[in-house]
């Protein structure tokens, strides 16, 4: 499944009512990219954000043939940045127009100042090392606690909430450090039961 990263493209002529929407919509993780006028400082200063100026965002008049892949550069630069945050650009309406047809053309843009664009992104990496040690982890706990409960029963509870996290939009990675952890929980295990066999007198 494919994930997307929201990029918001707003025209400093928003109202207060849309920019207070994208404030509610916008996630926990989000930077702001504003042109240096006191119409987008406006914009900004709803979204409550601590905003990034950048002097390409502010007007021209004669913009040049170039400006538009500037743009485009400018935006995603800060989006690979860190792929898992929202990013929110806020110029003026030929800035934004100009915007949009580089950054999305086959999209039109949204009725109102507000225009969201969503850019294809890979997936979380997976935390190798911290699933490799929490595997062995679980593999310790799993048999210091067999005396109490059968070894494989948290190895089976971890692995069935690995799955539903598989299943949870943004939380795959967890949900495959899960499935790692597990299956390098019954190799120690499997290890460690080998060993106790051949060299009975070291237990």
């Amino acid at each position: 499944m494919t994930e997307y990263q929201r990029i918001f493209v707003v025209g400093d002529r928003a109202a207060a009512d849309e920019v207070a929407h994208l404030r509610s919509s916008l996630g926990r993780s989000v930077v702001v990219l504003t042109a240096p006028t006191a119409e987008a400082k406006r914009v900004v200063t709803g979204l409550q954000v601590e905003p990034v100026a950048d002097v390409l965002l502010a007007p021209v008049r004669f913009p040049g043939v170039d400006r538009g892949h500037r743009l485009d550069e400018l935006v995603r630069q800060h989006a690979v940045a860190d792929r898992f945050r929202d990013v929110v650009v806020v110029a003026d309406a030929a800035t934004v127009t100009l915007l949009l047809r580089t950054l999305a053309p086959d999209q039109l843009p949204m009725a109102g100042a507000v225009t969201e664009v969503l850019l294809p992104r890979g997936s979380r990496p997976v935390p190798l090392l911290q699933a490799a040690i929490g595997g062995g982890v679980l593999a310790l706990v799993a048999v210091i606690g067999s005396g109490v409960v059968p070894i494989w029963v948290l190895p089976l509870l971890v692995l069935l909430a690995g799955l539903v996290l598989l299943l949870v939009p943004g939380r795959r990675h967890l949900g495959e450090a899960l499935l790692i952890s597990v299956a390098v929980a019954v190799a120690v295990s499997l290890l460690s039961i080998a060993g106790s066999s051949r060299f009975p007198g070291s237990w």
